[in-house]
Order: structure tokens, then sequence, then C-alpha cells
């Protein structure tokens, strides 16, 4: 449940963003200062100067984001916590991550992670055989060169879903650029017909974290989204056939 406890001194409700120096990040601060969250970023050192656009309205805390000392005090007051689960490396970065995250936040927090279409919750997705074949090329690439690890953040989720914390896990199909096409729609397990065209604007995905802050319909689930446009046109191209 989305706690109001903490909102006497700045008046609003607290929103921390962890990983929050990256693409998506960038746009989950945009859409979190829009909705009049208090919003406070934890990121890399040697990334912080790409926030340095939001200087004064935000509260930037320069640390990895697996650092237990940093989100203990980072999250001491927050009452949602928007989490990137990146698999960078192969030391367990996104569960580390995670762990981090579930220590420090406040047993009340809203906890939204954002991953990709490939973790699942209860084996029964669907994928297409494109996916899977690329998972498996690139998990085993991206392994060998170090560069990042796949069963990482698979364990990363599983981590979330054990947790018993109020927490949604947003999966996101392919990542596009480009102007919002409105929020995604989102369904239960990959291979819905509502979301096989697989493509969402990584705008919206971020629009689609913020807004699970107070969905509490999304308490405890894994809403795999797409675009809510190419949805759409999808099903007017059935009803003509």
């Amino acid at each position: 449940m989305f706690s109001h406890a903490h909102h006497t001194i700045h008046n609003k409700p607290h929103v921390a963003i962890v990983g929050g120096s990256g693409k998506l990040g960038r746009y989950m601060i945009d859409e979190s200062l829009m909705q009049g969250y208090r919003v406070t970023v934890i990121c890399r050192p040697q990334s912080v100067t790409k926030l340095a656009l939001w200087e004064g309205l935000i509260d930037v805390v320069p640390a990895y984001t697996d650092d237990q000392g940093a989100l203990t005090k980072a999250l001491a007051d927050v009452d949602a916590v928007l989490t990137v689960m990146v698999c960078w490396g192969v030391n367990g970065y996104a569960t580390h991550t995670v762990e981090a995250v579930l220590n420090a936040a406040p047993k009340e927090a809203r906890l939204v992670f954002s991953g990709g279409w490939h973790l699942s919750r209860d084996g029964l997705d669907q994928y297409p055989l494109s996916l899977r074949c690329f998972a498996a090329v690139f998990g085993s690439l991206a392994r060998w060169l170090r560069f990042a690890d796949l069963r990482d953040q698979e364990r990363a989720a599983k981590t979330v879903f054990e947790s018993g914390r109020d927490w949604t896990l947003v999966r996101g199909s392919d990542l596009e650029e480009g102007e919002s096409e409105g929020l995604p729609v989102w369904a239960e397990h990959v291979g819905d017909p509502r979301i096989a065209h697989n493509r969402v604007r990584r705008i919206d995905f971020a629009k689609f974290m913020v807004a699970a802050i107070k969905n509490t319909g999304l308490s405890q689930k894994a809403p795999a989204i797409a675009s809510t446009r190419l949805s759409s046109q999808r099903f007017k191209r059935l009803g003509q056939g």
C-alpha cells in the first residue's frame, strides 16, 4: 500500500530511483517530478554529471546501487522505490542491488522493479523462438565477455518474487525511443496477443513504472508490457479481418 507516513516535512510523497542515470532512469525522474513526487536518485559516482539537468529539483546520492550502507541512508524515509535491475558484469550486481533495496527500504514502502520479458515468475510465459534464440546467444556471449549475466537478473527477480514485500516487477518488451504513445498495456504472461507486437517506447516504460506506485492491482505481479498504440492497431486489424 502507498504510504503517506513521511510527508510532514516536505509535504510530498518521497520516491527513490535506484539506478537513475540511465535512459530509463532519466525518464522516470521526469515522470516522478511531473506527478509531484519528491525525488532522490541513487547512481554510480561517475554518472552524476548525467543528472545536471535536474540540479536543485532532485537529491542525488552518488553510490553504486548495491552499496548497502548508502542505500540504508538514502531509503530511510521513502514511500516508494523504483529500481532498474541492471546485470552489469558477472559479479551479481543485479541480485546484490535487489538485496540492498529490500534490506534498506521501509517495510511499508512500495517497491517497483524493471526487467525484461525473459524474467518469468511461474514458467507460463510463451516466448517466440526469436526471443529464445536471442536470449541464449546474447546470454552466452555476454558472460564470455564478462559484460553481463542474464542469469544474475533472473536470480534478482527470484529474490523479488520471494521477498513477501509490496513489489511489482515490470517486464519491458523491445525498447525504442520516441514520443509517448500513452500508458502501455500489460498482460500476466508473454504470449498474450495484446502484447505480441513486442515494442514499447522507453518513455512509456518509465510512465508505467511510476504509475505502478499507486496501482495496488499490480502488487506482487510481474506485468509484461507493450505499446498501447500498436496493440489497438493490431486489434482493429483483427476486427476487420
